[in-house]
C-alpha cells in the first residue's frame, strides 16, 4: 500500500510477523538525488531559453516581467534541459567578453509565473565563478524544475566587486 504526501512518500509493506509493519520514507532531497534520465541531444529537439542578464550583480525585479513586458537585455539560447550552469556560463561569456575575466560571478535564477499571485517570481538556483570550479557547476535546468516557458535571469558581478548580499541575508 502506498501513501503519498507533500515531500514524503510512505510505503507500507506488510510483514508476516507479530504486529509489525515496515515503513520506508523517501524525502524530497532523496528524490532530487536520483539520477536524471540522460537526454540524447542528437535525437531531442532543443528548447528556446530566454535569458536576461544584468551587470549590476543583482537580479531583475519580478515586476519587470509583468504584463507581457521583459527586460531589454535578452539572450536567446537554444539548449536542452540537461544544460549545466557551467555550460550556460560559457555561452554567456561568448556574448559578453567582459564577463570572461577570471573571478566574474554569475548568479542564476529561474523566473516563472505564479498563477495564484498573477505575477512572476524568481527562484535562485545557483551560481558559478569564471575560472573556478564550484559546487553548482554541474547543476542542470532539469534538476531545478525548470519548465519550458520559464525565463532564466543571470546577475553578473565583475571580479573587482564582491557579489551583493543575498535578499535573505541582512547586513547587520
Amino acid at each position: 500500500v502506498r501513501f503519498t504526501g507533500v515531500g514524503v512518500n510512505v510505503i507500507r509493506i506488510p510483514i508476516k510477523t507479530k504486529n509489525m509493519a515496515l515503513e520506508s520514507r523517501v524525502t524530497q532531497e532523496e528524490i532530487k538525488k536520483e539520477p536524471e534520465k540522460p537526454i540524447d541531444r542528437e535525437k531531442t529537439c532543443p528548447l528556446l531559453l530566454r535569458v536576461f542578464t544584468t551587470n549590476s550583480g543583482r537580479h531583475h525585479r519580478p515586476d519587470e516581467f509583468a504584463r507581457g513586458n521583459v527586460p531589454s537585455s535578452e539572450l536567446q539560447i537554444y539548449t536542452w534541459m540537461d544544460a549545466t550552469l557551467k555550460e550556460l556560463t560559457g555561452l554567456v561569456k561568448e556574448v559578453y567578453p567582459e564577463a570572461r575575466k577570471k573571478g566574474t560571478h554569475f548568479s542564476f535564477a529561474i523566473v516563472f509565473p505564479d498563477p495564484r499571485a498573477k505575477a512572476y517570481r524568481l527562484k535562485d538556483i545557483g551560481s558559478t565563478v569564471s575560472g573556478r570550479k564550484g559546487a553548482d557547476d554541474s547543476m542542470t535546468l532539469q534538476s531545478q524544475r525548470f519548465q519550458i516557458g520559464d525565463y532564466l535571469d543571470i546577475a553578473i558581478t565583475p571580479p573587482n566587486r564582491a557579489p551583493p548580499l543575498g535578499t535573505r541575508m541582512r547586513p547587520f
